[in-house]
């Protein structure tokens, strides 16, 4: 064999291992990251660790179709509470409430059971798209409640709520509560007081106003910069910040420090990939993450957590924060964002809806 043929031959055997190398390396460098196994510091072991400054941004998300569905606004906390019609005073919050209800009144000759009352209980507790509750005055304690059994009670009130994030209550859902309410006081034998129709509806009409004018749904879109994720590796360093599997499959959540409370924040991906019967083949590209305003308290500082959480993982993870359309949101918008969303929170505080409470919760779901 000559030495022409002999190099020859070495070359494409060089030129063979260089592609094989190369294409290794690309397949390598493209697949899915993987969760460290060695990392399994549970995420309490990191609460005190500091944090980096860096700069978080934001995606609002856009307006709901308009129709009966509540609107998502873009920030506008400005805009001044509706007060076309009056607002009647509460002495208590929590439960019933005459700010966010149409309360009817039931008055009894006697004293009913919670047995009874129980028994009597509409089949559905809804009138449309609306809640109703029942609730008794007991006769030991003196407070309005549930129906508890073996309690009785000296009155029941029957409410319904005026607005939800599917609107007003309207007549025809007004209508049905009132169906309701009838048997329930029948059941009881107590003597039933309806408000009018036509104020409760245009009352609810004004409450639901001001609620979509004040609803905020903020999220950001993580996107990664090079090589895409497994479940599993977002999962490894959303739980290092305290986020925990959700109910369905794709989302994690920042549970609140009191249990049975709505999540401080959400983190969503794709179903289909946590779904996946191998999900370490399963390419993520992008995730997001979520606060609703309204059902926070703004003592948990939510949107500080939420800026917080979007730039460390965007750094662990060799990601971008940007907006639906792929924008590069900076820092300096979200500052502006973070005023707007204080002067929300004025505005809730002072129409007694203050972001996490009873009341806000019910009225923004």
């Amino acid at each position: 064999m000559s030495s022409l043929t002999v190099a020859l031959a070495i070359l494409g055997g060089l030129t063979l291992a260089a592609v094989v190398g190369y294409n290794a390396w690309t397949s390598h460098r493209n697949a899915p990251r993987q969760p460290d196994a060695r990392n399994t510091q549970p995420p309490e072991a990191e609460d005190d660790a500091p944090q980096e400054d860096r700069e978080p941004v934001l995606h609002v998300d856009p307006h709901r179709a308009a129709g009966t569905e509540r609107h998502e606004p873009l920030f506008d906390p400005a805009l001044p509470a509706p007060s076309a019609l009056p607002v009647p005073s509460a002495e208590r919050r929590g439960g019933l409430d005459p700010l966010i209800d149409v309360i009817a009144p039931i008055s009894l000759e006697g004293l009913a059971s919670g047995d009874a009352a129980i028994a009597a209980m509409p089949a559905t507790r809804r009138a449309g798209s609306k809640p109703v509750a029942v609730e008794g005055l007991n006769e030991h304690t003196g407070a309005w409640e549930p129906a508890v059994p073996g309690q009785r009670y000296s009155a029941f009130q029957v409410g319904v709520q005026l607005a939800n994030r599917t609107g007003a209550l309207n007549e025809i859902e007004y209508s049905e509560f009132v169906v309701k309410a009838q048997a329930f006081a029948d059941a009881v034998n107590g003597a039933l007081e309806f408000p009018e129709m036509l104020d409760e509806v245009a009352r609810a009409r004004e409450l639901d106003q001001f609620a979509s004018s004040h609803d905020a749904q903020l999220s950001f879109v993580l996107r990664a910069r090079h090589a895409a994720w497994s479940p599993g590796y977002v999962q490894q360093n959303a739980s290092r910040l305290g986020f925990v599997p959700g109910m369905i499959p794709g989302r994690m959540v920042l549970p609140a420090a009191e249990l049975g409370l709505p999540p401080i924040l959400g983190l969503s991906f794709d179903t289909q990939a946590a779904l996946a019967d191998d999900p370490a083949q399963s390419a993520i590209r992008q995730l997001s993450i979520s606060l609703d305003v309204p059902q926070v308290d703004r003592e948990e500082k939510p949107f500080e957590r939420m800026r917080n959480a979007a730039s460390a993982l965007a750094h662990d993870m060799d990601g971008i924060v940007t907006d639906s359309d792929g924008q590069l949101l900076r820092g300096e918008t979200m500052d502006a964002i973070g005023v707007d969303l204080e002067q929300l929170y004025d505005t809730l505080d002072a129409r007694d809806l203050s972001a996490g409470s009873p009341l806000a919760r019910r009225l923004f779901s």
